[in-house]
């Protein structure tokens, strides 16, 4: 593994060294790479809807939101879910690949980069020593920040909890797709670590240097807070529509029925549209909390806060 690591390390500095960028020991040469890492349930999609639209506007100011590799699932998607999912398996050809990739859309102008996925903070744990000895490399050849955005826990547990009845099973999650209740799925430590968000700062820290984090208060319309951070927010900006909608306590029983059968990602892929049509009109009839007095105090007594940055960099 140290020889791969070794060989990202090499191929990336020898583009970067051709782009123009890039030194080991110059600071001021390296390019300014921004991981928006999340977390889910923030508007994470609305943010990266945002920037792609942007794309142009961001390149006259010498930032760079990149398009996916051609042959990735979905080129198109706003999101680099290729960060992540390379990590989880330490897959070091395809991360050279997809970095690789980014270098070549960068012009002379450009000084900062910027990727995001929720699932960077999604599957963090997930990550093994040496995908974070990989990223630790990163680190030498960019001036790497993370940006991270925490909601209050009570809510964005109910939210990520939702998220995960929705999503389709997968064999190596335990939460994915299950017919499970909320206090269920808090019994399990995959689920409940999602709470430890100084774990997470602190652990990043480690690997990109103290400066590296910031960490923000998620107050709703993460979109206004990231294009003021960029220098792109005008005072005729308007609140960003949601691209999700949050499902009712309606929704959440017909898809733990449904998660109760062995039913495929295809299928319920399917089903979702009409899911959401029955939210939306159930939305009229059932305003009901998936958690609990006693639910709520547990979320508090498991989660591990963190201090808020006062700046962004």
């Amino acid at each position: 593994m140290d020889d791969q690591i070794g060989r990202f390390t090499q191929v990336i500095t020898a583009q970067l060294k051709q782009s123009g960028h890039g030194s080991a020991h110059d600071s001021t040469k390296k390019i300014k790479l921004i991981i928006h890492v999340g977390t889910p349930k923030t508007g994470t999609t609305s943010v990266q809807t945002y920037l792609s639209k942007k794309q142009r506007k961001l390149r006259t100011k010498g930032i760079l939101y990149p398009h996916n590799l051609e042959v990735s699932n979905n080129p198109g998607a706003p999101t680099h879910h290729w960060f992540e999912k390379n990590l989880v398996s330490t897959h070091v050809d395809n991360f050279i690949a997809n970095v690789s990739n980014v270098i070549t859309q960068i012009k002379s102008e450009t000084h900062t980069v910027i990727l995001s996925s929720e699932g960077i903070y999604n599957y963090w744990w997930d990550f093994p020593e040496a995908s974070k000895d990989l990223l630790g490399e990163l680190a030498k050849l960019f001036d790497v920040k993370l940006w991270v955005w925490f909601r209050e826990p009570v809510s964005f547990m109910q939210s990520y909890y939702k998220q995960c009845i929705r999503n389709p099973k997968v064999a190596s999650n335990p939460c994915y797709g299950k017919d499970l209740s909320f206090n269920d799925m808090l019994d399990i430590p995959w689920f409940a670590q999602h709470l430890d968000y100084q774990g997470f700062v602190t652990q990043a820290r480690m690997i990109f240097g103290e400066n590296s984090v910031s960490a923000f208060e998620y107050k709703g319309d993460i979109v206004k807070q990231v294009s003021t951070l960029l220098g792109l927010a005008t005072a005729h900006d308007n609140p960003t529509p949601r691209q999700n909608t949050s499902l009712n306590q309606a929704s959440i029983t017909l898809l733990r029925a449904i998660n109760h059968y062995d039913v495929k990602a295809k299928d319920k892929e399917l089903l979702m549209p009409l899911i959401k049509d029955i939210n939306s009109i159930m939305d009229r009839y059932t305003n009901q909390c998936v958690t609990d007095e006693t639910a709520k105090q547990r979320v508090l007594s498991l989660v591990n806060p963190v201090t808020f940055s006062r700046t962004h960099l």
